[in-house]
C-alpha cells in the first residue's frame, strides 16, 4: 500500500514491530501511565496491525525514546460484528486515534481520518464506522454522528428500592468471573441479537472484559460476578466490585460498589441483579456506568429520580456504504422515501437516494428494504453526518430537523422517515472500545 503525503507527514500501515512505537504516542496522547506486562500481552491480542495505521515525521530523531520509529500519530480499527435494527453486520470499530503532543495543530489527525475512511471504504467489507469520541467535538467533520446515549447512575444508601415482587423461579449465586465465562457468553450473545451498539466478543475481548489486575484496582477488592438463573439456565449477569470504607473514627459502614456491566436476558432478571447489588450491606454508594439510556432499571425503581442519571454521548456511526447500510437494516415501520444526502469525504456516498421498507422489523431483502440511486426529487436533505447519527435508531430524525441538521423538502416525509429510523430498543454499547 501506498504512502499517502499528509504535508510534510506520510501515512503508513503498521507493522507488528513497531507496536510499541505506535502504542507509545497513544500514551503521550492520553497522559497514560505505564502499561504493565500483562496489559501489554492483552493489548497485543486485540491489535490489528494491518489495519492501523501511522503518520510519520520523517525528520525526527528515530532513536528518540518518545518518537521511537519516528511514529507521531495513530489511528486504528477493530474487524467486528455489530448489531444494528435487525441485523449483524461487519462494523470497523475505530480506535487509538491519537497524535504526539509535538505534533499537535499540523493537520496530521485530518490527513489520518481521510485515509483511514477511503481504507474501509476499499475494503469493501464493512458499510459502517463506529468510535468513542475521546472529545465530541472531534469527529462530526469527518461524516461520525452522535448515534447513542451513553447513563452513569450513582445511588446512595438505601436509595436502590426496586418496586414489586421478585420472581421465586429465579436464583443468585457468586461465581468467580472466569469461572462463569460460558454463562456469561451464553447471556451476552442472546441480547446481542436484539441490542443495537452489542459487538461480537471473541476470547481476547472477554479476557478485556473480565481484566482485573490488582494494580488497578485502587485499593477496592477484585471483580465479582453475580449470576441470575433459572431451570433452563442463566437469564444474567452482573459484574462489580466493591471498595470497603469507613468513616474515620465513627465506625460507619461507607463502602463502594460498582458495576462494572450488567446484563439480563429478560425484566425479571435484570431486577434481580440489581435487587441484590442495590441492597448490599456496608456499602454507601453505588455507580453503574455505561448504561442504556432507556435502561428498564430506571422504570423498575421505586423512586427513578434517585438514579442520579448523568448522560453524555455514546458510540458515533459514519456510513461508510450508504446503500448496503440502509438496505441492512431493518425499520420500525414502512417508508419510501427520497435521500438527498452530502458526504464530502466519500463522493460514492453522495446524490440522490430511494429508501423503500416494506415489513416492519425485518431487516434487507426479506423486509423488502431497498436503497437505490433515484434521480427524482429529494424528500429528505441531510448530510451523511446526521444519517450515522440516526443509523442505530436512538437519534431521531425529527429532533436533528429541529435543530436545523436536516431538512423536510417534501412537506410530511420527515415524520415517517424519523419513525423508521428509531428503534426500540435503544442502541448501547457497554464497554469502550
Amino acid at each position: 500500500m501506498k504512502s499517502i503525503m499528509a504535508d510534510p507527514y506520510p501515512i503508513r500501515p503498521v507493522t507488528r514491530e513497531e507496536s510499541a512505537a505506535f502504542r507509545d504516542v497513544e500514551d503521550h496522547a492520553f497522559h497514560a501511565g505505564v502499561m504493565p506486562p500483562e496489559r501489554i500481552a492483552l493489548w497485543e491480542r486485540l491489535f490489528e496491525p494491518e489495519r492501523s495505521l501511522a503518520a510519520v515525521d520523517p525528520s525526527a530523531d528515530t532513536t528518540s525514546a518518545v518518537c521511537d520509529g519516528a511514529i507521531v500519530g495513530t489511528a486504528g480499527a477493530f474487524t467486528f460484528q455489530m448489531a444494528v435494527p435487525g441485523a449483524v453486520l461487519p462494523v470497523a470499530g475505530v480506535s487509538y486515534v491519537s497524535v504526539l503532543p509535538t505534533h499537535r495543530r499540523r493537520g496530521i489527525l485530518r490527513s489520518m481520518m481521510r485515509r483511514q475512511l477511503t481504507d474501509i471504504a476499499a475494503r469493501g467489507e464493512e458499510p459502517v464506522a463506529a468510535l468513542w469520541a475521546s472529545e465530541a467535538p472531534l469527529y462530526g467533520r469527518y461524516g461520525y454522528g452522535r448515534a447513542s446515549t451513553d447513563a452513569v447512575f450513582r445511588f446512595e444508601r438505601a436509595e436502590g428500592a426496586i418496586a414489586g415482587q421478585a420472581d421465586p423461579a429465579l436464583s443468585l449465586r457468586l461465581v468467580a468471573p472466569g469461572d462463569a465465562l460460558p454463562e456469561l457468553t451464553k447471556v451476552y450473545d442472546t441480547a446481542l441479537l436484539t441490542q443495537p451498539g452489542f459487538f461480537e466478543r471473541t476470547d481476547a475481548w472477554w479476557a478485556r472484559a473480565l481484566w482485573d489486575p490488582e494494580g488497578s484496582r485502587g485499593g477496592g477488592g477484585p471483580l465479582r460476578c453475580l449470576v441470575v438463573s433459572d431451570a433452563s439456565g442463566p437469564r444474567g449477569y452482573a459484574l462489580y466490585s466493591a471498595l470497603q470504607r469507613w468513616d474515620n473514627g465513627e465506625y460507619l459502614p461507607n463502602g463502594l460498589i460498582t458495576v462494572r456491566e450488567l446484563i439480563a436476558a429478560d425484566a425479571a432478571a435484570g431486577a434481580a441483579l440489581w435487587r441484590d447489588l442495590l441492597s448490599r450491606d456496608l456499602a454507601a454508594e453505588f455507580v453503574a456506568a455505561h448504561r442504556p439510556p432507556d435502561d428498564p432499571l430506571l422504570y423498575q425503581l421505586a423512586d427513578p429520580r434517585r438514579a442520579r442519571p448523568l448522560v453524555s454521548d455514546g458510540i458515533w456511526v459514519r456510513i461508510i456504504d450508504l446503500p448496503r447500510a440502509l438496505g441492512a437494516r431493518a425499520y420500525a415501520c414502512p417508508v419510501d422515501v427520497v435521500l438527498e444526502v452530502t458526504d464530502s469525504l466519500l463522493a460514492s456516498n453522495a446524490g440522490r437516494w430511494r429508501l423503500r421498507a416494506e415489513v416492519p422489523g425485518v431487516a434487507g431483502a426479506a423486509g423488502g428494504v431497498t436503497c437505490e440511486r433515484t434521480s427524482e426529487a429529494a424528500s429528505v436533505a441531510l448530510d451523511v453526518r446526521e444519517l450515522g447519527a440516526a443509523y442505530m435508531g436512538g437519534t431521531r430524525l425529527g429532533a436533528l430537523a429541529a435543530a436545523g441538521l436536516a431538512t423536510e423538502v417534501r412537506r410530511g416525509a420527515l415524520g415517517p422517515l424519523s419513525a423508521a429510523m428509531t428503534w426500540d430498543p435503544a442502541p448501547w454499547c457497554p464497554v469502550i472500545f
